[in-house]
């Protein structure tokens, strides 16, 4: 639930501020015009009703319509390989590589561009496991946290694992929690769990040391809530950013490791459930 609370504050501010905007400008376009009765306050609602509408609106679409974008580095990974095809599909894009048998799906972080995890992806794929870049509605992942579960539906694999990161790490852990007898594993990378995950679930929990992102005190807490046998993966010098290409995020601590180095340890990680 910390989660989807943190996402909901801005909205919850936004119409905050749209009401008392309302309220302010409804004041001034009525005063002294219109005489008090029925009529005047009708259209003196309609009008307070209408702005608070029209500016949470705005607000809204101000902010779920702008993201942080991949890097032209990144998008460089959206392209086929010798050894895997990238293709666009309903959910986001699949990454085929050369295995058969396991697939990953992966939910990106909160207003991040999917696309900034395409060399992850391709990284994961090339080792083995077919991947899954799911593409979220308004790039936030707790508006398709059941979009796993179509995937599952279309593909067939002998073995699925679920993961993601930040908050898609958040939300694929929920998904995980209610569909456990369709998922092998999980791999979350700078995540932490609001819903008790099964103990028989393998899962891998991966952090960098110098994620300043991360509220280190809520994924110690959350630790109750993966599985009791779950395994966990620090990389020294990482940071939260350098899990995807998307650029510095805002507050996240300097990574003393290169980008690729910290993409090769995180698939990595991949192969420690994976196998």
């Amino acid at each position: 639930m910390d989660y989807i609370v943190k996402g909901l504050i801005i909205p919850v501010i936004a119409l905050v501020l749209s009401i008392g905007v309302s309220m302010i400008l409804t004041r001034v376009i009525y005063n002294k015009r219109i005489k008090e009765g029925r009529l005047g306050k009708l259209r003196r609602n309609l009008t307070f009703f209408g702005l608070i509408v029209f500016f949470f609106i705005v607000g809204a679409v101000g902010y779920f319509g702008t993201y942080i974008h991949a890097t032209e580095r990144a998008l460089t990974f959206m392209g086929s390989t010798e050894t895997v095809k990238v293709s666009e599909i309903d959910e986001g894009y699949f990454f085929d590589g050369p295995g058969t048998e396991n697939a990953y799906i992966f939910y990106p972080g909160a207003k991040v561009d999917e696309k900034a995890y395409a060399e992850l992806m391709q990284m994961i794929a090339d080792d083995g496991t077919d991947c899954f870049l799911v593409k979220m509605p308004f790039h936030f992942a707790f508006f398709g946290v059941g979009r796993a579960g179509s995937i599952i539906d279309k593909y067939k694999y002998d073995s699925w694992y679920i993961g993601g990161h930040s908050l898609g790490g958040a939300m694929a852990c929920n998904f995980a929690a209610e569909n456990e007898d369709r998922l092998k594993g999980g791999v979350f990378l700078a995540a932490y769990s609001n819903e008790k995950i099964d103990d028989s679930f393998g899962a891998v929990s991966v952090t960098a040391t110098n994620d300043k992102i991360l509220d280190w005190r809520k994924y110690n807490e959350s630790m109750m809530y993966y599985p009791a046998g779950i395994k966990e993966v620090s990389i020294e010098g990482g940071n939260h950013s350098q899990f995807g290409d998307y650029g510095m995020q805002g507050g996240d601590g300097e990574a003393t490791i290169s980008l690729d180095e910290q993409m090769r340890l995180t698939a990595d990680a991949v192969k420690v459930l994976v196998g």
